[in-house]
């Protein structure tokens, strides 16, 4: 995997060893980052079901001032941790070994800026969330990659973009 665009642009990051993670695919991280770019400059950014770091690391890398990765696989956290060094992105990044929903329970309103969320299809996460984003903000954005057969709210401000299988929606504060 490489980071897209920013500072980072062309670096080659690696997945975490395993099945067990399901990497973003280039094609939708560019899109989805793209999207939320204008919202990274200088931003506080949870990287939630982190995974390898590739979401986090590429808003890093085009701007944001810094980024939580949380992820409860250690596989995952070692390989995070790794990408996170050859990058040098060290002082901007703290990484979290933690279950992604207990995390977020734990939060305060407005604690983030912006939240990206990559959880394992077929779970029920990324509707769950979703509902725990609405009832109590942690961010000013949450944007959830899912399964696009994965029912999520609608309403004003809530924009959804599908890619073949996969959907990113983008929840406001407040919607």
């Amino acid at each position: 995997m490489r980071i897209i665009a920013g500072r980072w642009r062309g670096r080659v990051i690696d997945a975490p060893p395993g099945r067990a993670t399901r990497p973003t695919s280039d094609r939708v991280r560019e899109a989805w980052m793209s999207a939320a770019e204008s919202l990274l400059r200088d931003a506080r950014v949870l990287d939630l079901f982190a995974g390898s770091g590739a979401l986090g690391l590429e808003a890093l890398s085009r701007g944001a001032r810094s980024v939580t990765f949380v992820e409860r696989a250690g596989p995952a956290v070692r390989t995070l941790k790794a990408n996170i060094e050859r990058l040098g992105a060290t002082p901007q990044a703290t990484v979290v070994r933690a279950d992604a929903m207990a995390f977020v329970r734990r939060l305060t309103p407005g604690q983030f800026d912006v939240v990206f969320a990559d959880p394992p299809y077929g779970e029920g996460l990324a509707a769950a969330l979703a509902r725990e984003f609405q009832e109590r903000p942690f961010a000013d954005w949450l944007w959830i990659e899912h399964n696009a057969r994965e029912p999520m709210p609608q309403g004003e401000g809530i924009r959804s973009r599908r890619y073949g299988d996969t959907m990113v929606t983008a929840i406001p504060a407040g919607a």
